[in-house]
């Protein structure tokens, strides 16, 4: 049977989303419909133009910001021959109701190579989005996350510090938490936890979790009888499903940590020689995971004074087409380098060493108390 003949151009044009063609000189060899429309531009004020000649004449627009963001992209992509997702961009442009006035807008940009049968970059394809109603109901989400949060304040009389880092490439909203309660004696509980899924029903399900894991940790005998109990709750939560948790208590009479998790990165344990300890003795399956609920497993490590304490979701340490072991090697070395510092600005350092530059696809939550 003959294959059908496919008028590609017609594709092209028909592709949803604003689509351009570019040369490896990044010149405009073709644009759908949809770019032009999206621009507000015509195919003769296009196709032939030199993108870095885009606002060449007009230097105090923020649109040149933009074009050296995506010249700067498609340089990345001539040089590597892997697609590269844009930072989100904000160009606000006229409002056409009202003439002069400009209106907030915020981009979604990729640029994917066309490789010829050499495997060289022929033509750059780049992708354009308008993404503003998104990123205005995730503000709302974010609000309401931030909202579910406990404020930072003092835990007994121990110093901690609380960091929440929302992710900035991407449009959802994800469900990471953290708690720090206070316990009969000299003793806190410090968690972490991280739900499935992304946008407002993953922060409702993250608000409610984080509750509950407060209220059990006052009054269950350990980490791991608390994390029992919410795995419990998770099952009639609906979205709570395969939630990952980090629980531990805190005994400074005792100087010991008790920890048990619920398949969630090990907490690290900053000793005052330097070494770190990976609290990784006591993991058990993710909340609702097991067909069954039975007690999690739980460990308890020693520390001196002066020691730290951190708890952390994923997104401080894992990074796409690299080892997890990559990223807790480069945790430890940020907490050693820094363990004079106090819980405030060595909770600043970390994320400063762990976070890149432009940002992170995944939440990070992170906790750190000096033992």
């Amino acid at each position: 049977m003959a294959e059908p003949e496919i008028d590609y151009r017609a594709v092209f044009q028909a592709l949803p989303g604003a689509m351009a063609l570019l040369t490896p000189q990044l010149v405009y060899a073709d644009v759908n419909e949809e770019f032009l429309r999206t621009l507000g531009r015509t195919r003769g004020q296009v196709i032939g133009r030199h993108l870095p000649d885009d606002f060449a004449h007009t230097q105090n627009d923020p649109g040149v910001a933009v074009v050296r963001n995506i010249q700067a992209s498609m340089h990345q992509v001539l040089g590597s021959g892997e697609p590269d997702i844009i930072e989100l961009q904000r160009y606000d442009i006229e409002d056409p109701d009202r003439p002069g006035v400009r209106g907030e807008r915020y981009w979604s940009m990729i640029n994917v190579p066309v490789l010829d049968s050499d495997g060289r970059v022929a033509l750059l394809i780049h992708r354009l989005e308008e993404v503003t109603e998104l990123i205005r109901a995730r503000e709302v989400a974010l609000s309401l996350q931030e909202a579910m949060l406990p404020a930072p304040r003092p835990v007994g009389r121990h110093p901690a510090a609380v960091r929440y880092r929302p992710a900035v490439d991407t449009l959802n909203v994800c469900g990471d938490w953290y708690d720090l309660v206070d316990l009969p004696g000299d003793r806190i509980a410090a968690a972490v936890g991280d739900v499935v899924g992304h946008g407002l029903s993953a922060a409702q399900v993250m608000g409610q979790l984080r509750s509950a894991l407060s209220t059990v940790s006052r009054v269950a005998d350990g980490p791991a009888r608390t994390l029992e109990v919410l795995g419990l709750y998770a099952r009639s939560v609906d979205g709570a499903e395969n939630t990952t948790v980090a629980n531990t208590f805190i005994d400074w009479d005792a100087h010991t940590i008790t920890y048990s998790s619920a398949g969630h990165p090990p907490p690290a344990l900053l000793q005052t020689d330097g070494t770190v300890e990976f609290l990784d003795q006591a993991t058990d399956p993710p909340l609702g995971a097991g067909p069954e609920q039975v007690r999690p497993p739980q460990a308890t490590a020693h520390f001196t004074d002066g020691a730290v304490l951190a708890l952390y979701t994923d997104g401080l340490i894992e990074r796409r087409r690299e080892d997890i072991d990559t990223g807790l090697a480069r945790l430890a070395d940020s907490l050693t380098r820094h363990r004079a510092a106090d819980p405030e600005t060595l909770a600043d350092a970390v994320l400063s060493d762990l976070l890149p530059p432009g940002g992170v696809t995944d939440d990070t939550a992170l906790v750190i108390v000096r033992l």
